[in-house]
């Protein structure tokens, strides 16, 4: 009886915790505080910290620092995808391994913060990662749930990777160009608010003005309500192809200034609404703006230098 007894009670214990890895491997790509918390175990997600600052001061318990510069170019061009060989080595210092789940943990003070944590995850994606997600409306919709932070720094054991870009989910300036040329066809979504799209704003190390010949405007924040820093976790499909007059098949290419804002973008189009074909364009108009492609609405000598007067560039 004893031992039916004990042999029942591994037999819950396996069960259970079979249902926290369950748990941590259909978060899907957007994770609720009340689901993370639910599957907070040792053998559950790495939970990947990527707020710039804060960490010292609280955390989710069992995360890691991972700062979002680490998945970022430099300051003249910022939208830049590190060489590989740099975010392996990156990777393998926080302890990541393919077969584990990932969480993405952003501020989430703004929506605007949700573009760091859809970077990362593109990033991770095409780096080879399948199990990813994200805290929907970050550290700070963690705190709001009344969740608890800890001051507990975590050193993670370095991991050993060989990992391959994917580029399914890219579009890089060559790309770009033969699309603007028309040697290519994809469309064109803009993920700025409206001011940079129309030529009125640019990024500091933008060298021009403007948006992308043919480029239909698509705000990131459109796919928030307002005052939210949580992504709506069900876009409408239809209405989102009709805007964008896709047809199935259609490529579609996610643009920002640096390839922040269009990460939002990208992530609602291909992960939330489950399209097809849908790319980001990483180095973005700061890239871009550096080339001699063409681009629209980019305003003249005049009007550029009254945009400057006014604070609008």
């Amino acid at each position: 009886m004893k031992r039916f007894a004990y042999s029942a009670m591994l037999g819950l214990a396996a069960s259970a915790l079979g249902a926290t890895a369950a748990i941590a491997s259909t978060f899907g790509p957007l994770v609720t505080p009340a689901q993370l918390e639910a599957g907070l175990e040792p053998d559950a997600p790495i939970l990947l910290d990527i707020r710039p600052k804060g960490y010292d001061a609280g955390h989710i318990a069992g995360a890691v620092s991972a700062p979002y510069g680490l998945f970022r170019g430099p300051s003249n061009d910022p939208g830049q995808v590190p060489a590989l060989d740099t975010l392996e080595a990156t990777y393998e210092r926080l302890g990541l391994t393919l077969d584990r789940p990932v969480v993405v943990v952003s501020q989430g003070d703004t929506d605007s913060d949700f573009g760091a944590a859809a970077r990362v995850y593109w990033t991770l994606k095409s780096s080879g990662f399948k199990d990813l997600s994200i805290l929907n409306g970050g550290a700070s919709n963690w705190a709001n749930a009344g969740l608890a932070f800890s001051t507990t720094p975590v050193t993670p054991a370095p991991t050993q990777l060989s990992i391959q870009w994917n580029n399914a989910w890219t579009a890089d300036t060559p790309a770009v160009n033969q699309i603007v040329e028309g040697q290519a066809k994809a469309v064109l979504v803009d993920a700025r608010p409206t001011p940079f799209f129309e030529g009125k704003k640019m990024h500091d190390a933008a060298a021009r003005p403007g948006t992308l010949p043919g480029a239909q405007s698509l705000p990131y924040s459109q796919f928030f309500s307002p005052g939210a820093t949580a992504i709506a976790p069900k876009p409408d499909v239809t209405a989102l192809k009709a805007k964008l007059g896709l047809q199935d098949g259609d490529e579609v290419v996610s643009f920002c200034n640096t390839g922040h804002w269009a990460a939002t973008d990208w992530f609602a189009l291909s992960e939330l609404a489950g399209i097809d074909n849908v790319k980001l364009y990483p180095g973005s108009m700061v890239e871009y703006s550096a080339t001699k492609g063409d681009m629209e609405n980019t305003p003249g000598l005049i009007t550029n230098f009254l945009n400057q007067l006014r604070g609008g560039i």
